[in-house]
């Protein structure tokens, strides 16, 4: 199968089994306009006069909603419709194959572990992952302190453009969280 593009990874690693975000949406979804925005910054596209402009218009424009559709349309995700209590409807993405998460997290296991030199799209993941605190899925046996310390050390050891994407994103992300406190 094919590598996924750098936001779908992220998508996958910030769900459950289930399709429940793990973490809150609108910090998802800053964390997937940073990865499409890395993704054609890696591909060789010109980065953007204002990136935190830019990923707030992807964020406006739905990237959440998007990536879902896409992930659906390539067969990774399914929908499943049902009823609570046999009234209230309700709708479902569910994973359609565990082993797409996987491959999700594999690079970034491998990058933490040591096992292979992280590229810079694994170091923009790992650093998407620290910054969205996502490192609980990645089931590796070290104190959250520590991993999370490592992954932001993958990401800023990639260099300037990964480096900027990640602080970002971070930036809105945490912005995001006391916007409600303004």
């Amino acid at each position: 199968m094919d590598r996924l593009p750098l936001h779908h990874d992220l998508y996958l690693i910030g769900h459950d089994q289930a399709g429940r975000p793990l973490i809150h949406a609108s910090s998802l979804a800053f964390g997937l306009a940073g990865a499409a925005l890395l993704d054609l910054l890696l591909a060789g596209r010109p980065a953007p006069a204002d990136p935190r402009a830019e990923l707030k218009r992807a964020v406006a424009d739905a990237v959440y909603d998007r990536t879902r559709e896409e992930l659906l349309a390539s067969g990774v995700l399914v929908r499943v419709s049902g009823r609570r209590m046999g009234v209230l409807p309700y709708t479902r993405y569910q994973l359609a194959d565990i082993a797409s998460v996987v491959r999700a997290s594999s690079g970034v296991r491998s990058a933490v572990e040591g096992w292979k030199p992280p590229d810079a799209r694994c170091a923009g993941l790992c650093g998407l992952v620290a910054v969205l605190r996502l490192e609980a899925e990645l089931y590796l046996d070290q104190p959250a302190s520590r991993l999370v310390a490592r992954l932001r050390e993958i990401a800023a050891a990639a260099g300037p453009p990964v480096t900027t994407l990640v602080e970002i994103v971070d930036t809105l992300v945490a912005e995001a969280a006391v916007a409600v406190y303004r």
